[in-house]
């Protein structure tokens, strides 16, 4: 990726309006970056899509965390994000999500890490933890979460929330605009490439543990 797209701990998020608006100009990397959807977040990668294909270039895992839908793995090829590098991790239960959560935010490892905390209650202490995981690493770490969720407290560095196609309203951030709305116009998308927006997706083999099921 072009030097302009890192810079110290953030990265370009591939849309000028959004770093316009993100206090860092990009994503904080290091940190947890909360995403409130009532769409399982699926509809949401495509937020992440530019950064994941960055990312791809570093050769370290990009770990999604209890998807529930296992991503089409041609689109993301298409877009130049090695599926060898897409790790999916199943946990049979709340616990050891925070666990496999915490884990992967810990490891230098992982350039990128997706979690769907899903419809659970999280004690403060609980988020807090993965705050602090994450700030021993330099991954993008993503926490998808309920909308429901933007009335409990949170420690993330971002929080942000999408209810329509295309735009994101920015709730929490530190030292910078809350509660801003911004548009994510097509115009920015790569010309005739696929996107993740409407991503094609498949149920996830919630019997494995562990997999990496993306041919």
């Amino acid at each position: 990726p072009a030097n302009c797209d890192f810079h110290q701990n953030r990265l370009a998020t591939g849309y000028r309006g959004l770093d316009n608006e993100l206090q860092q100009g990009g994503w904080p990397l290091g940190n947890t970056v909360e995403l409130l959807s009532d769409g399982s977040g699926l509809g949401a990668m495509g937020l992440f899509l530019p950064a994941m294909e960055k990312l791809s270039a570093q050769g370290r895992w990009q770990v999604f965390i209890a998807p529930p839908f296992t991503p089409y793995a041609p689109l993301l090829e298409a877009r130049g994000v090695d599926t060898g590098q897409v790790l999916l991790v199943h946990p049979k239960n709340r616990e050891d999500l925070l666990w496999a959560t915490e884990q992967a935010l810990r490891s230098s490892t992982c350039s990128a890490v997706f979690s769907w905390l899903g419809a659970h209650n999280y004690r403060y202490g609980e988020l807090r933890k993965l705050q602090l995981a994450a700030a021993s690493g330099d991954s993008l770490a993503v926490l998808f979460r309920p909308l429901s969720a933007a009335s409990s407290h949170a420690p993330a560095t971002l929080r942000l929330q999408m209810r329509e196609y295309r735009k994101v309203r920015i709730l929490k951030q530190r030292g910078g605009n809350q509660y801003r709305d911004v548009a994510l116009p097509a115009s920015e998308d790569v010309p005739q490439q696929p996107q993740l927006w409407e991503l094609p997706a498949r149920p996830t083999n919630d019997s494995a543990p562990l997999s990496i099921p993306m041919a």
